[in-house]
């Protein structure tokens, strides 16, 4: 196929409604369901009848130009005007008539970015010539998969596709011709339409429900406000319980929250622009979801990578935060998203503090309870591996040791779903932590933090996590144990686990080990030391990665390591402090 891949107070707070093991027969029959749903969907959708319904009514023109406030790269858009497609996952060059969408891609990754029309953004900014050249890449692709095609009409495809042309329709249609304007907006209607049927991906329903609403603002007349009356209906149903109290995404995922924060600030200008006031629901979304952007936008500008979430740069965020310059300043807690940070004077820590996202919403989630980032100053010194759904293939970046957390023996506190399983759900995270326990306490001398869950309850044990953050000594102390969960006789055989604390550093900071063996030496782009101090057993510097933009870059990880007898538990104190006070 071408264009597309080969085949001051305490604060106890208890979170649950983690993943407990689920019933291995009642996974099995949701695969076969979703599997058989899906077959018969792609026969139908195939099928003359459906796509003629998809084409009535005919669209009578263009109404509303939605906004998308995400930054563009005018950069990439000349060198698409000089037929070089560079996207995630490789790139073409095809010349200034060349086209990518009768051409094979280089890899999936590559031809999911490019039939997701994501090279349209920036292509559009690249000056005058960009609308006629959109254009004429529009008619390429309607050429060959304007009419079916199951890669390029899936959803994974469609939504982003009909985001970027509902957004870039009105701009177009001042260089097009009358038939090229209706071509182009029967395709975003039938697109639109298509994509209020796929059920493929019951996480994205929010989202989807968004990006037709934004489609239906864009087109005029009744094919415009039938989309529009059929897709608001699901954003309300759905924005409060994807949107928590406190402005975390119901997925957990910290970049999540500000791609939604986009899409509805998009939503918002284009119902404006109708002449539509905007829900109260989207109104308060759009404000949470903001709080919780700033929330989670660390020292260094980028925001916090946890979750299946990057650290999404200074650019974007400034872009989301734009239209509420002067919001207020955020809590260091958000309870519902389940995240504590605690803010001294150098160091910034944000912990993960609660259970991973289940079912349908844990598509991204990770089994890394209680891990931590650690800034010291703008320097993001600790981190964890970053792992997003751009870095396909790499499942093994979502279990517990890719985080900076505590890993007993080779195991995982909860893993994603494979083989046929996923083939029907996709990679949901199961057999997780259930219970989070959570008590933080703010006093004059710095910041208590005690974590508890039952991830590996397995094993018997319970992971207990204690953090100080001293203010005045400007150092942070961390204490892991792992506790038995039930008391047992200690005159059974002698079994012992090995375990891990481990550290991964961020690509840009660099360690190394004292001669006493034990304590280790980071330091970050600044070049300011700081001593990790611990009484491990065993302490190594390891090779690790860590995803940007989906592509793994070298970084190392510190790991502290070792043994554990289930019927007595065992502990690793650490401390953090700053080289020239050590």
């Amino acid at each position: 196929m071408a264009g597309a891949p080969r085949p001051g107070l305490a604060l106890p707070l208890i979170l649950k409604g983690g993943l407990l093991k689920p019933r291995a027969g009642g996974l099995v029959l949701r695969s076969l369901q979703a599997q058989v749903r899906r077959h018969l969907e792609r026969e139908w959708f195939g099928s003359p009848p459906h796509r003629w319904a998809l084409s009535s009514p005919r669209p009578e023109g263009l109404a509303a130009h939605p906004h998308d406030p995400r930054p563009v790269d005018a950069d990439q858009g000349r060198k698409v005007l000089t037929g070089a497609f560079i996207l995630p996952g490789g790139f073409l060059r095809l010349g200034e008539t060349g086209d990518p969408f009768d051409t094979p891609s280089p890899s999936r990754r590559f031809a999911v970015h490019l039939h997701r029309f994501d090279w349209l953004p920036d292509l559009m900014a690249a000056g005058p010539e960009a609308p006629r050249l959109a254009l004429r890449l529009l008619a390429d692709w309607r050429r060959v998969f304007g009419r079916w095609n199951g890669f390029s009409w899936s959803g994974e495809c469609l939504e982003r596709r009909v985001f970027h042309l509902a957004c870039a329709a009105k701009a177009l249609s001042l260089e097009a011709s009358d038939a090229e304007i209706s071509a182009m907006t029967l395709d975003l209607a039938r697109q639109a339409r298509q994509l209020l049927k796929a059920s493929d991906a019951p996480d994205r329903r929010l989202e989807r429900a968004v990006v037709v609403a934004i489609a239906g603002c864009a087109l005029a007349g009744k094919p415009g406000e039938r989309l529009i009356a059929a897709a608001m209906p699901r954003v309300g149903q759905t924005l409060d319980a994807v949107v928590l109290a406190d402005g975390g995404h119901a997925s957990r995922s910290p970049e999540a929250g500000l791609e939604l924060l986009f899409d509805l600030l998009t939503l918002d200008d284009a119902l404006g622009q109708r002449g539509r006031p905007s829900p109260e629901a989207l109104t308060r979304a759009i404000d949470r979801l903001s709080s919780a952007v700033r929330f989670f936008t660390l020292a260094d500008g980028h925001l916090a990578a946890f979750q299946g979430g990057e650290a999404v740069g200074p650019r974007a965020i400034a872009a989301a935060l734009a239209h509420d310059d002067n919001g207020p300043r955020p809590p260091d807690t958000a309870p519902h998203a389940g995240y504590q940070k605690l803010q001294g004077a150098s160091l910034q820590v944000m912990v993960d503090a609660g259970p991973p996202a289940r079912g349908p919403m844990s598509l991204t989630a990770c089994a890394q309870p209680a891990a931590v980032e650690i800034l010291a100053g703008k320097d993001r010194l600790i981190t964890s591996c970053g792992w997003s759904p751009e870095a396909t293939g790499a499942n093994a970046f979502r279990l517990t040791a890719a985080a900076s957390t505590v890993s007993v023996g080779d195991g995982s506190a909860g893993h994603p779903l494979s083989g046929a399983l996923a083939a029907g759900l996709g990679s949901w995270l199961v057999d997780g932590v259930g219970v989070v326990e959570v008590a933080r306490q703010v006093t004059e001398a710095g910041v208590w933090l005690d974590l508890s869950h039952d991830g590996w309850r397995r094993h018997g044990l319970t992971h207990q996590r204690r953090l100080f953050l001293d203010l005045k000594a400007d150092e942070l102390r961390g204490e892991d144990s792992l506790i038995p969960m039930v008391a047992r006789p200690d005159d059974g055989p002698r079994r012992y686990l090995p375990f891990a604390v481990r550290f991964h550093l961020h690509p840009d900071a660099r360690a190394s080990i004292a001669r006493d063996g034990k304590s280790v030496l980071i330091r970050g782009p600044s070049n300011i030391g700081w001593w990790l101090r611990n009484d491990a057993p065993d302490v190594a510097i390891a090779p690790s990665a860590h995803f940007d933009h989906g592509q793994a870059r070298r970084a190392g990880q510190i790991v502290l390591g070792g043994q554990v007898r289930p019927e007595k538990g065992a502990k690793i104190r650490w401390k953090l402090v700053r080289a020239a006070d050590a």
